[in-house]
């Protein structure tokens, strides 16, 4: 067990990123392709391929999820994740080709870095190619390489997001992982402790976001700036209805740890995945998505490094 949504059998996945322009994107690939089901909470998403994982319609597979920066721009990626998977034929058999299934979600991480740069095809090819069933690097990877906290005292006060991953295996041998990139509008918090890990950074101190909303604080931040983007995966049979109430239940994860979460400045996304197994009711695992997730995202905030003029959680922590 590596603490990583890898532990869950069936799971593999691949990082790629531009460490001077802090971009990149995170390729999560499914052996013999995974049930899925997605629930977006922000109001700035920027996706592909979701109305198909809506419980009423035709594919019930899917062969992989990509997870990028580069804003809308990012989506390309997941057209390099397609190129790889239709070379190892890998996809949903439709006669005279057999077409990969690859939804994605992106997140903004343009200001940051070069905004000219950003994740294309050919790098989603390469994440895709590197996935693995190992552990990988969390922090200022993949997704996360650019990602950023704590943006509603405007850009320059930010601190450094990134990409974080945990898992949980219960006695009856299913695993429940997620994987996360973390790039909200509002700060991170400890959920057993209310400390803020991560958020708007200012004179030494990290400012408390909910109190600038209570001060009547007008936010400077452009609408779909930030965006955290998961999937939680689990070694069970579900069907997509289940698995799309999973990924509703998995939002918990943000809630409990991002204030405020599911802003109009977001755009809030997981995915929910089940590379099949024995039942589980969906509660039992919901739950636990939920708690699973809340771990990836502390573990994305501890992982990451300082970038840029960016402090990271650690940084801030050797100062104090």
């Amino acid at each position: 067990m590596y603490d990583q949504i890898t532990d869950v059998p069936g799971v593999k996945v691949g990082n790629k990123e531009n460490q001077q322009a802090l971009t990149g994107c995170t390729a999560i690939l499914f052996d013999g392709g995974a049930v899925a089901g997605v629930d977006v909470r922000g109001s700035a998403p920027g996706t592909r391929e979701t109305d198909l994982l809506n419980p009423v319609n035709l594919v019930d597979k899917v062969h992989a999820i990509c997870l990028s920066g580069g804003s809308a721009f990012g989506l390309d990626a997941a057209s390099g994740v397609m190129q790889f998977l239709e070379e190892e034929d890998i996809g949903l058999d439709v006669g005279v080709a057999k077409v990969p299934i690859v939804p994605a979600a992106v997140l903004f991480d343009l200001p940051h870095g070069d905004p000219k740069v950003r994740p294309d095809k050919q790098m989603g090819y390469e994440a895709a190619k590197a996935a693995t069933t190992e552990m990988f690097n969390m922090g200022n990877y993949g997704a996360g390489c650019g990602a950023t906290v704590g943006k509603l005292a405007g850009l320059d006060f930010c601190m450094k997001g990134g990409l974080g991953s945990a898992s949980l295996r219960l006695n009856n041998g299913v695993v429940i992982g997620a994987i996360v990139a973390v790039n909200p509008v509002g700060d991170v918090r400890e959920p057993s402790t209310g400390e803020i890990l991560a958020g708007p950074y200012k004179e030494g101190g990290i400012l408390d976001s909910i109190k600038l909303l209570e001060q009547n604080y007008s936010p400077t931040v452009p609408a779909g700036s930030n965006t955290t983007i998961g999937v939680v995966a689990v070694n069970a049979e579900l069907t997509k209805a289940e698995a799309t109430k999973v990924a509703q239940m998995a939002q918990d994860g943000y809630a409990r740890t991002i204030f405020p979460a599911h802003t109009m400045f977001d755009g809030d996304t997981i995915f929910a995945v089940a590379t099949g197994g024995e039942r589980i009711p969906v509660d039992v695992i919901g739950g636990l998505a939920a708690k699973v997730m809340e771990r990836a995202i502390l573990n994305a905030v501890q992982s990451a490094e300082s970038v840029g003029g960016i402090i990271a959680h650690k940084d801030v922590a050797k100062n104090q």
